[in-house]
C-alpha cells in the first residue's frame, strides 16, 4: 500500500510574504514519510484561481534548499535563491512542491549546488526521476477538484515516491541539514564563527561546504535566518518598534537592518508592517 501523509500540517510560514495586497492562494502543507525526513521538509500544494485580467505576484524569502514543482504543465527543479523570490500567479492552477532538504541538492543539480543558484532545470534532468510519468500521475491524482484534501494527500504521495532515489543521504548530507538547522533553529546565530565554532569547521572550509552543498554562503544563512524572523515579527499587525527589532535580531543599528530587509523584499521594515496580512 502506497504511503500517504496525514494533514494538511498546521504551521505557519514566516518565509511566505503574500502579495502586496495580502492575497494569497489557498495552501496546504504535508509532511514527508519518515524515510524521506533527511531529503524533504515537506511538500506545499497551492491552488488559485484568480478573475480574468488579475493576477498575484507571490513573494518569497527563500530558504537553502531546492524545490521540486510538479504542474499541470511539467516539473520543474527550483534552484535556491539568493535574493527575493516571486511567482505571478493569473488564471486558475495549482502546484505540487517538495521543500527538500540541503542534503538532496547536491544529487538533484547533478554537481554543485552553486551552479544550480537563482536558476531552474526541468525536472527530467534529475537522474533516476521519470518527470512526465510523474507529471502525468500527479495531474490524475487531482483530477478535476485539486482543493480537496484527499487527493492533494495521494499527489503528495506520488512525488515522495518519485524522490525515494534521493535516500540515503550521505555524511556530508547530513552534515549541512545539521548545520541548517542550528542556524534556523538557534536565535543566538549571529554570526559565521559561531557555525564555524559549533561543527569545527574553519571558516573557508564551510564557505567551501555549503557553496557545495547549498549554493550560497554561510553569511546568507545567518542573514536570511535574522530576516524570517523580521518577517514574523512585522506581519503581526501591531504597532512596532523598529530599533527594538532591529537590535533583537542582533542588528548594529536600524538602518543596516532596513538596509538588508530592502535589499532582499524591495520595501522597507515600515512598508512592510504596512501592507494588508490577508
Amino acid at each position: 500500500m502506497r504511503w500517504t501523509p496525514d494533514g494538511p500540517l498546521d504551521v505557519a510560514e514566516p518565509a511566505h510574504l503574500r502579495d502586496v495586497r495580502g492575497y494569497s492562494p489557498s495552501l496546504r502543507r504535508y509532511a514527508p514519510p519518515p524515510s524521506l525526513a533527511d531529503v524533504v521538509r515537506r511538500f506545499w500544494v497551492p491552488v488559485w484561481s484568480l478573475p480574468p485580467g488579475e493576477s498575484s505576484v507571490q513573494r518569497v524569502l527563500q530558504y537553502p534548499v531546492c524545490q521540486v514543482v510538479v504542474g499541470p504543465d511539467g516539473g520543474q527543479l527550483v534552484g535556491p535563491h539568493a535574493g527575493l523570490g516571486t511567482e505571478e500567479l493569473r488564471g486558475a492552477g495549482w502546484v505540487v512542491g517538495a521543500m527538500m532538504q540541503p542534503a538532496a541538492g547536491l544529487a538533484l543539480a547533478g554537481g554543485p549546488v552553486a551552479d544550480l543558484t537563482d536558476r531552474r532545470r526541468p525536472l527530467s534532468t534529475v537522474a533516476g526521476i521519470d518527470a512526465a510519468a510523474l507529471v502525468a500521475a500527479v495531474r490524475a491524482a487531482l483530477g478535476s477538484d485539486p482543493a480537496e484534501i484527499a487527493r492533494q494527500r495521494e499527489a503528495c504521495a506520488l512525488v515522495a515516491e518519485a524522490l525515494d532515489v534521493l535516500v540515503p543521504v550521505d555524511d556530508e548530507g547530513r552534515l549541512v541539514n545539521a548545520i541548517v538547522e542550528y542556524v534556523e533553529g538557534e536565535r543566538e546565530v549571529r554570526r559565521v564563527s559561531q557555525v564555524c565554532e559549533k561543527f569545527g569547521l574553519g571558516e573557508r572550509a564551510l564557505q567551501r561546504l555549503t557553496r557545495r552543498r547549498i549554493g550560497l554562503t554561510p553569511k546568507w544563512l545567518v542573514q536570511r535566518r535574522r530576516l524570517h524572523d523580521a518577517a514574523d515579527l512585522l506581519r503581526a499587525g501591531t504597532p512596532v518598534d523598529l530599533a527594538r527589532v532591529a537590535a533583537d535580531l542582533g542588528y548594529a543599528d536600524q538602518a543596516h537592518f532596513t538596509r538588508d530587509f530592502r535589499s532582499v523584499t524591495g520595501v522597507t521594515p515600515g512598508e512592510f508592517s504596512a501592507e494588508p496580512a490577508g
